[in-house]
């Protein structure tokens, strides 16, 4: 896949939402950290979420619904706000282990107390999550029911080969499994201008396994009523009309 128009396809055919029955509700803040689910948490025993910054909000809301959280970010010391039943490491995650890195398929391995359960997965890894998406064994990936990824770099992933080429292998291994059920653009990180159309930097994109979702049709508007702004006082990045049912 050379040309900048498949390129362009593509991805859009991975990004482009599709209405669900089940109902997206708001999990986490009002602002950065939190991001659109759908309503289907029975029977998940456990989120893995690496990258998590300062912001806990969403692991936090998730505890209210009885599912613990193991948090990973070698950034920081721990979570800024105490996670009930919440397990952190201080390491990165990423596609192999090594000194400072563990993979997916490592850290589940080691803290999975429910092994035929379904798990639920929120990434914000700046840039990594392709190759760490990449890297996850597929037995392990159709465990996860749900998954929120923050997606960074889009202009490079349309514009640059060995960018799209990473995207291309993570995406081609989610979806025969997963419907993108939700697009959310990054307003506090700007846009490029890729052949005349506005590419965001990043986007958050929520999955949903297809054995749990039953689709109703296309998403044909954005932002959702719940979305809220990363950046307060700033306007939003409208979707890509190409990006829509």
């Amino acid at each position: 896949m050379s040309a900048a128009s498949d390129k362009f396809d593509y991805i859009a055919g991975f990004l482009r939402p599709k209405s669900i029955t089940t109902p997206l509700i708001r999990v986490g803040a009002f602002g950065d950290g939190g991001y659109l689910v759908p309503n289907d948490f029975e029977g998940i025993a456990a989120c893995y979420s690496p990258g998590i910054s300062r912001q806990s909000t969403f692991e936090l809301d998730l505890a209210k619904h009885g599912i613990p959280s193991f948090m990973a970010d070698a950034s920081i010391d721990g979570p800024a706000i105490d996670i009930p039943g919440g397990c952190f490491i201080k390491k990165f995650v990423g596609p192999e282990d090594n000194e400072d890195r563990l993979s997916i398929a490592s850290w589940v391995a080691q803290t999975d107390t429910a092994p035929n359960a379904d798990l639920l997965l929120q990434m914000d890894i700046e840039g990594d999550e392709y190759a760490t998406i990449a890297a996850i064994p597929t037995d392990l990936l159709k465990r996860f029911r749900i998954i929120v990824l923050e997606l960074h770099r889009l202009p490079s992933v349309l514009c640059k080969e060995p960018f799209f080429n990473r995207a291309k292998a993570a995406i081609d291994k989610m979806l025969p499994l997963f419907e993108t059920v939700h697009l959310h653009t990054n307003n506090a990180s700007g846009t490029v201008d890729v052949n005349g159309v506005d590419i965001p930097r990043v986007v958050e994109v929520t999955l949903l396994r297809k054995d749990r979702a039953t689709v109703s049709g296309p998403v044909t508007q954005l932002p959702h009523p719940l979305d809220c702004k990363h950046k307060a006082g700033q306007p939003d990045i409208p979707v890509p009309a190409a990006w829509l049912g």
